[in-house]
């Protein structure tokens, strides 16, 4: 088998040279970065070797562990990523884990934490990190394979073939997870250009000093590193469609290059002596208010009305709740054969508290969270208890509104399901049952959820002396507390 590399990243010597020795001697290829901009730039170096596992230390000068890790997690979704920190507050535990971190360890830590923590990071990743996305393994989409009938979906389904017919530039706006690179690549694939390239550039995942030579390439020695002559994003697209997603995220100086690129249909590569002619077909994509980034200076007016000369607005899941179970058998299809599961289905149950959830991270999220339940159920039927993120974390039940708002077929379930779920506030043999609905026992996940909620209100949120009366390490709370929802 062959090794694993780690990247450590930390600000001070002694700490690397000691995170070194404990990596080293485990087996692992070891890199080191002293700051967060050098190890953003190590991990999105695409000719480099891959790294396997990051040991990423929280307080930094400069970028910190947080903002490194929001800025490697779109395009590196499934990196394996251990936090180093002195401070073990729950409010660090809960930023780092919400930013994306797979675990969390306090300075200074034993040898044997140090390994066992980057070993489980490594295998709970490939066991259940998030799935690819969507536009990645539908292969040519086209308007025909988009799933949704709801009224809000098919009026933007209409705009996007409209756009398909010309090769004017099209604006996709939309909430994070929406789908809006699976509608860049359904105009691409519907438009005459669909037998040339579909590239697609995160631009808020690419360090800030990285823009300009991804976008338009380098010539070899152009800056320190740049030791190829290497094509930029408008080269690879040439003849085909250039998907800038998070648009909205370039920098200034960058903004009037993209302008006049767009403008005048040529390129200057960093370092470069000639500008270089390209044909290319623009889809933009932004989570952010543009009108807004244009009144705080962020945002070239005149770039955001050459972008915006067709815009697409596309709806959140909340606003298409009725597409939810057509994209939910969809999903359930292709975990089942990128994971060759056998293929599960969802109890009426299951997908009535499925429909009713507001997914604040759209279809994304909906797809993750499939993604776990498959892969974590113990049956063939998907049931309430396989997705137990999705009750309300402050009680353990689905909220009035939420039950008020779900599709009407829906809205028993739920409200027979909510009368089975025990508060969490209070724990004794009345309200902790070991069986559920159905009369099934339940899963020790969700009995484990309802436990340690009843201890964190019982000791007022004490970590110390919940771990101590559970009889499990904080480490393993805190990761606990942030896998079940119960940071509030």
């Amino acid at each position: 088998m062959a090794r694993k590399r780690v990247l450590i990243v930390e600000d001070e010597l002694t700490q690397i040279a000691l995170l070194e020795g404990v990596t080293s001697r485990a087996g692992y290829i070891v890199e080191t970065a002293m700051r967060g901009a050098d190890a953003v730039a190590r991990l999105t170096d695409t000719n480099a070797p891959t790294i396997d596992v990051v040991l990423l230390d929280l307080v930094m000068p400069g970028m910190n562990g947080i903002e490194v890790l929001e800025t490697i997690r779109p395009s590196l979704p499934n990196l394996p990523v251990v936090m180093l920190t002195a401070h073990s507050s729950i409010t660090t535990v809960v930023d780092a884990m919400r930013a994306g971190a797979n675990d969390f360890i306090v300075k200074p830590a034993s040898a044997e934490r140090i390994r066992t923590a980057l070993a489980a990071a490594i295998e709970t990743t490939s066991l259940v990190g998030e799935i690819a996305p969507v536009a990645d393994t539908m292969g040519s989409v086209g308007f025909d394979n988009l799933i949704g009938d709801s009224p809000v979906m098919q009026r933007a389904t209409k705009l996007a073939q409209k756009a398909a017919a010309a090769s004017i530039p099209v604006l996709i706006e939309g909430e994070s997870g929406v789908g809006k690179e699976v509608f860049a690549r359904a105009v691409h694939d519907s438009s005459d250009r669909s037998d040339k390239p579909f590239v697609a550039v995160n631009c808020g995942a690419i360090p800030e000093n990285l823009v300009e030579s991804i976008l338009f390439g380098h010539e070899k020695g152009a800056f320190t590193g740049a030791t190829e002559k290497r094509q930029g994003k408008f080269q690879e697209a040439h003849g085909g469609t250039l998907f800038l997603d998070e648009v909205g995220e370039l920098p200034l100086d960058v903004q009037v290059k993209l302008l006049r690129a767009l403008q005048e249909k040529e390129i200057d590569p960093v370092g470069g002596k000639q500008s270089i002619q390209v044909d290319i077909r623009i889809i933009s994509a932004t989570n952010r208010n543009l009108a807004e980034r244009i009144g705080d200076g962020a945002f070239r007016e005149d770039l955001f009305y050459r972008l915006n000369v067709f815009p697409i607005v596309l709806p959140p899941l909340r606003d298409r709740k009725s597409d939810i179970p057509a994209l939910t058998n969809f999903f359930l299809a292709q975990i089942s054969h990128m994971e060759d599961l056998p293929r599960r289905s969802i109890s009426d149950q299951a997908l009535a508290v499925v429909c009713a959830y507001d997914w604040p991270g759209n279809i994304r999220q909906l797809q993750n969270a499939l993604f776990r339940a498959v892969i974590l159920s113990e049956g063939e039927t998907l049931l309430p208890q396989d997705f137990p993120n999705l009750f309300d974390q402050s009680n353990g039940t689905r909220t009035a509104q939420q039950i008020n708002t779900a599709p009407t077929e829906t809205r028993g379930h739920l409200q027979s399901l909510q009368s089975t779920q025990a508060p969490l506030g209070s724990l004794n043999a009345a309200t902790l049952s070991l069986q559920n609905h159905e009369g099934h026992i339940r899963t020790l996940s969700d009995l484990e959820s309802e436990i340690i909620a009843a201890a964190l209100k019982r000791y007022d949120g004490k970590m110390a002396e919940v771990a101590r009366r559970l009889g499990m390490g904080r480490s393993t709370l805190y990761r606990k507390v942030a896998e079940y929802g119960l940071d509030t």
